[in-house]
């Protein structure tokens, strides 16, 4: 169960307005837009259940699962491990660095809150949103299901966001597409917390050729 102040911090842990610059990334959707890959809501919609079928999942949110009880057994080693893990999977350079940067921007806004555990993680190699996402959720007492949950909605909401700038969406297009795609998160979460450690992987090629190619973009917004 989430008592009220768990659920108060998990909303300020999710929202857009954290200071950790999540709206700078687009995680290749720029490149795939410019393309003419994605050129409607509903192309978008496709492009973003692909990505959290094929990569959310069964990558980002089991991988999650695994820091959140790192982080509450005192296991450093699996922390260390995971982390390692979760770099590995990110096959852009774009993509590794988009990690890294949201982790060690966490860690500073907690640090800066007191939570001072976090400052060896500011410089960190293996800092990465998740590990830092999930240490805040144990710190603030936020069950874990709870915690997959609200990562997988920020990390859809960020998309969306995104969408409605590049392709461009409406407004209202976009709350529709956050809408259809958010329905499918719960039983996305429970289906990610049951995988098994040697489940975990996969490979969006969409969203490699595209990030990669998204280096090399001659004009853009966003910074993957």
């Amino acid at each position: 169960m989430v008592t009220d102040l768990a659920l108060l911090r998990l909303l300020q842990l999710v929202s857009p307005g954290l200071p950790v610059g999540m709206y700078s990334y687009s995680q290749g959707l720029e490149r795939a837009v410019d393309d003419g890959w994605i050129t409607d809501a509903d192309e978008a919609g496709a492009w973003l259940d692909g990505l959290m079928h094929g990569g959310m999942v069964c990558i980002d949110l089991p991988v999650l699962a695994r820091f959140y009880h790192a982080w509450r057994d005192g296991a450093m080693e699996q922390l260390e491990h995971w982390s390692r893990v979760l770099i590995a999977c990110r096959e852009t350079a774009e993509l590794r660095a988009e990690d890294r940067q949201t982790g060690q921007a966490l860690a500073r806004l907690l640090d800066g809150l007191a939570i001072t555990e976090m400052q060896p993680w500011i410089r960190k190699p293996e800092a990465t949103l998740a590990a830092v996402f999930a240490f805040a959720a144990v710190n603030w007492g936020i069950p874990l299901r709870a915690t997959a949950i609200g990562y997988l909605w920020s990390w859809l909401e960020n998309q969306v966001l995104c969408a409605v700038k590049l392709v461009p969406l409406g407004q209202v297009a976009g709350q529709r597409l956050l809408a259809d795609l958010a329905g499918n998160i719960p039983a996305l979460v429970d289906e990610a917390l049951t995988l098994a450690d040697n489940e975990i992987g996969g490979s969006a090629f969409g969203l490699a050729l595209a990030s990669s190619r998204h280096e090399m973009q001659y004009s853009r917004l966003f910074r993957s």
